[in-house]
């Protein structure tokens, strides 16, 4: 290729990246090769850079996808939640669920407290932070997944429906407590939690401490077996009583109301 016009070369790697699926290659390689000749840069020092590049947007398209795939109703990062607002719980409980090792080992996480005190904010910011390090995660309320479960079962595919929740490295199941399930969906849920049982983690925040988990289980027996797979190695987390959303809210209107005040 001695004595190929710059045009020519750029239609070449063009060319090449589409045929290759190189997308960044292809959008990055002209500046890329600038800022290389303005660098000084050797052959290999460009090609390492633009497969670099390369490299970087195919794992952000990576996390995106696993986001994605999550179904978060909302994004929501550990860094932005408010520990302060949850003095029941310690800077070191946070930092260790936040290394996420309860996820590698498997190890189920309980975060209990009235509505609006941030558990669903825990439970999506420590999902969002597995789907960032490559884990495959999966958000559902728990009335959700009870009807995803029924609907599975009425036509003849649980069990693939429950191995399917068995792989993921983290299930996050929120608002369990929230409505009371029957007999078969009780069931239907412990089946999950039973098939992830030491193995996957899974991560539940709930409004009920679990002295009333009978509430939603009703049968004193499976609420006992669902207590105790969730109680094992668990890290629990109290987020209290004081709602951080009204919290927010009162402090928004004296704010409002003082700058009025003011003008």
């Amino acid at each position: 290729m001695s004595g190929i016009s710059e045009q020519a070369a750029e239609a070449a790697i063009g060319a090449a990246a589409v045929a290759l699926r190189l997308p960044q290659v292809r959008a990055e390689a002209g500046r890329l090769a600038d800022d290389a000749a303005r660098a000084g840069l050797s052959h290999r020092g460009y090609l390492a850079e633009v497969l670099a590049a390369e490299l970087d947007a195919r794992d952000a398209r990576r996390k995106e996808r696993r986001i994605a795939d999550a179904r978060f109703p909302r994004i929501k990062r550990l860094a932005d939640f408010e520990l302060s607002a949850v003095p029941s719980i310690s800077p070191a409980s946070f930092a260790a669920v936040s290394s996420l090792a309860f996820v590698r080992d498997g190890e189920p996480l309980v975060a209990l407290g009235d509505p609006g005190t941030g558990k669903t904010h825990l439970l999506i910011g420590l999902g969002v932070a597995a789907c960032e390090q490559g884990l495959r995660v999966r958000y559902v309320t728990c009335a959700n997944l009870v009807n995803e479960l029924a609907e599975a079962a009425d036509e003849k595919m649980l069990s693939r429906v429950v191995a399917r929740y068995g792989r993921l490295d983290l299930l996050l199941v929120d608002e369990l407590g929230y409505v009371h399930l029957d007999p078969r969906g009780a069931e239907l849920l412990f089946q999950v939690l039973t098939e992830r049982e030491e193995r996957s983690a899974v991560a539940v925040a709930s409004n009920a401490p679990f002295s009333e988990w009978g509430q939603t289980f009703v049968d004193p027996r499976l609420t006992a077996a669902v207590v105790d797979r969730m109680t094992f190695r668990a890290h629990i987390l109290e987020t209290g009583s004081a709602s951080y959303r009204l919290r927010s809210t009162r402090a928004a209107r004296e704010l409002s109301r003082s700058k009025e005040q003011q003008r």
